[in-house]
């Protein structure tokens, strides 16, 4: 018997996401499931229960119906006391839960014999994982959305233009933090217009920053800031003192400050001091991402906006809920990656009976899983190290001369060899050929000899975009046999025999296919790189 999939409309103030839309519905019954949706659970997000109905779900009157009748209820919040008490014994919870965060919570759960999967305990790390990866999902809505409320506050444009009024400078945006929500405000900010400089502990996101439109802004500390798993780590205080130095330049010189720094488990750093905001130009925007677990900035009030020293300030905290819509659709994708990983069976065989499979033997699942039918399972074990690859057998030395025959390719005694065969080769044909087919063969041999040099010499890893261009380039023999196929200029001249004709009208066409489609692989490859 298929199991029942429960959506349940969010209880928690504010929250306007709902965590599956009517398009992922559909896909949900194809791999054999019921779906039921708590009536109204979309309509904060423009999902109305016609919208649900029509992609087959049953629209379910209240929450206490829909969660007693579920076996697998998606979430996007933690669910409240009152949700816990209404959770049915030995079924199953997918959503964000934080159990770092919720110690309380975790036990309420484990007390109802439940199986919890926490989207946000995903191993980021994992490749196979980004699928399933909510928060990096839920992190580029926030990240995008910043922009556009601080865009709001600001009551300026972003982009320089030179009117009929004057020359309107272009916005200074200051970013920091440059992870996954960073990367989405940088991006963002730069589309816009705006002259945007980014920071962050970790060394290696600065080309990422670059690639995105943004400067990145280095603080003038040697010290590596990855923490492991994608995150960045708590600095040394020598670090923290040089970041303070240049958030503070930063602050007299830009329009606008995201901040977005925080590290899982532990309160929001402060980044922003409040003597910073002092300094800042009246009218200033600072975006609080992290608003939600204390904020970066010291004058940051959770939830609300403010006005402090002529600085606004921004301290949402459900910036993914001001984009219902797109969260909703973003989230609810993340979770059809998730049941279809569960809907396998011991063979690792995708099914289509409606039934999950929590297999704790799968590194990815395992991290997610966070209580298995009452056991708190969080949290999950070390994962388990790459192993190194296999070391090369060393080349064997090539034996010394006089103990057999040697096997070096570019041995004197072989090069000599082929020397003089093809010497005498070339005198044997030279001595029976006439003058010019001597230049031609010539010719040939230089242009054979130089093209082997060319692209043997070239670096494997661009012998595929190489390798079209060349053909193509090669294809100028075609001019050759075109001179063959094609009449004489004089009636002196020789005309080729039908045998040539026919070699060069094949060689033609042989030559038109590789040229054309040579090019056509290097501009697929190129719009590989090119930017929509």
């Amino acid at each position: 018997m298929s199991l029942v999939i429960g959506v349940p409309r969010e209880s928690f103030p504010g929250e306007k996401r709902v965590a599956t839309v009517p398009e992922v519905v559909e896909k949900l019954i194809k791999l054999g499931f019921s779906v039921s949706v708590e009536s109204g659970a979309g309509d904060e997000a423009n999902f109305s229960d016609d919208t649900y109905r029509a992609a087959g779900a049953q629209i379910v009157q209240g929450a206490a119906n829909l969660w007693s009748t579920s076996d697998i209820v998606f979430k996007v919040r933690a669910p409240s006391a009152e949700e816990v008490g209404l959770i049915r014994e030995g079924s199953t919870l997918i959503g964000f839960i934080w159990p770092a965060q919720n110690p309380e919570l975790m036990q309420q759960l484990a007390a109802k014999r439940v199986t919890v999967l926490a989207m946000d305990s995903l191993p980021r790390t994992l490749s196979r994982a980004q699928k399933m990866d909510a928060l990096t999902s839920t992190a580029g809505v926030s990240g995008y959305r910043a922009v556009i409320e601080a865009a709001n506050a600001f009551g300026r444009f972003f982009n320089g233009q030179i009117t009929a009024a004057g020359k309107v400078a272009p916005a200074k945006v200051f970013i920091a933090g440059a992870g996954v929500a960073g990367l989405a405000a940088i991006g963002t900010a730069a589309s816009l217009g705006a002259i945007v400089r980014a920071n962050d502990t970790r060394a290696e996101v600065a080309d990422q920053v670059v690639s995105l439109g943004g400067e990145f802004v280095k603080v003038d500390y040697d010290e590596e800031g990855s923490g492991g798993g994608g995150y960045a780590k708590v600095m040394s205080e020598g670090f923290q003192a040089a970041q303070r130095e240049m958030y503070a330049q930063q602050a007299k010189e830009c329009d606008i400050i995201i901040t977005t720094a925080l590290i899982p488990g532990k309160p929001a750093p402060k980044l922003i001091t409040a003597e910073m905001v002092q300094s800042m130009k009246p009218g200033s925007v600072i975006v609080d991402m992290a608003a939600e677990q204390g904020g970066n900035c010291e004058l940051t009030e959770p939830g609300k906006v403010v006005v402090k020293h002529g600085v606004t300030i921004v301290g949402y905290t459900d910036l993914p809920s001001r984009l219902p819509k797109q969260a909703s659709t973003l989230y609810s994708t993340n979770l059809l990656r998730l049941t279809e990983e569960l809907c396998k069976d011991a063979e690792g065989k995708k099914t289509t009976d409606g039934i999950i499979n929590v297999n704790m033997e799968d590194e990815a699942i395992r991290g997610l899983t966070v209580i298995k039918e009452g056991n708190i399972t969080w949290p999950p074990p070390p994962p388990k190290p790459v192993a190194a690859p296999a070391a090369k057998p060393a080349p064997a030395a090539a034996p010394a001369h006089g103990h057999g025959p040697s096997t070096t390719v570019s041995s004197p005694k072989r090069v000599v060899t082929m020397f003089v065969f093809a010497t005498l080769l070339f005198a044997l044909i030279g001595m029976g050929a006439p003058t010019a087919f001597l230049g031609h063969l010539t010719v040939f041999v230089l242009g054979c000899f130089i093209g082997y040099m060319v692209v043997w010499n070239v670096t494997p890893a661009l012998h595929t975009p190489l390798m079209s261009v060349t053909n193509s380039i090669s294809s100028i023999i075609v001019i050759g046999a075109l001179v063959q196929v094609a009449p004489p200029l004089a009636d002196g001249m020789a005309r080729p025999e039908l045998l040539i004709k026919c070699l060069a009208a094949a060689g033609i066409a042989l030559t038109a296919i590789n040229m054309f489609g040579g090019f056509a692989v290097t501009r697929r490859m190129l719009d590989m790189f090119r930017k929509n």
